[in-house]
């Protein structure tokens, strides 16, 4: 009896395992969670939004600070090891920050989301604003390049990372450039935890979207 009861148990503990949806989230600082205590990261953080919501997921931290689209394309076939189902994909940055080709960015954003076709990993695809320095055509081409490949890829589409923040913003008395540096750290670039957290709570029914288009697929 003992041992049916512990095979029976083991039954259990596969079949719960079995519906957990592994996501690699493949970014660069921003994902990594760069200048945060670990706990206050990008992914530490999303992984207990999705735990409250009682969603059966788990997020690997595939982030590399300093990286830009192609540095993710490069290492986009070891991310997607065998345990991997979906794929959160946030890049560009750094290739705005360094005033990079905006069609240099979307041939490697198209490398990523084939990549992950041909591994049938599903992908919520992350977009980015560019800043008005390098001016409005570069603007408008590296902006448009994410809805554009989302749809080309028919991946679900979340479009600017710091969407939470600029809702947060718009709700604000203050001046704009006061209201935005409360969630910034001292460099202005990266997210504090407070940033971080308002940036999860908007990003979260995204991840969630993708965790059941995943389960939807295994039924």
């Amino acid at each position: 009896m003992r041992k049916v009861l512990i095979c029976f148990a083991f039954i259990l503990g596969n079949s719960a395992q079995a519906q957990e949806v592994v996501i690699a989230a493949l970014g660069d600082s921003l994902t990594q969670g760069y200048g945060l205590p670990v706990e206050e990261g990008f992914v530490p953080q999303l992984q207990a939004w999705l735990d409250g919501q009682g969603i059966e997921a788990r997020i690997v931290n595939a982030g590399v600070s300093g990286d830009t689209t192609a540095g993710g394309l490069a290492r986009v076939d070891w991310t997607l090891t065998p345990e991997v189902d979906a794929m959160i994909v946030t890049l560009g940055g750094n290739d705005m920050l360094r005033g990079l080709d905006p069609a240099q960015a979307r041939g490697n954003i198209d490398g990523i989301l084939a990549a992950a076709e041909q591994a049938k990993v599903d992908v919520l695809l992350v977009g980015m604003s560019a800043p008005g320095n390098y001016g409005a055509s570069y603007k408008a081409d590296f902006e448009g390049l994410y809805p554009a490949l989302a749809e080309q890829y028919e991946t679900l589409f979340y479009p600017d990372f710091f969407t939470g923040l600029l809702a947060e913003e718009k709700g604000a008395a203050t001046a704009r450039s006061e209201t935005i540096q409360l969630y910034f750290q001292g460099d202005s670039i990266h997210p504090n935890a407070e940033g971080v957290s308002l940036i999860v709570g908007d990003i979260g029914p995204s991840v969630a979207a993708l965790t059941a288009q995943v389960k939807d697929q295994d039924r």
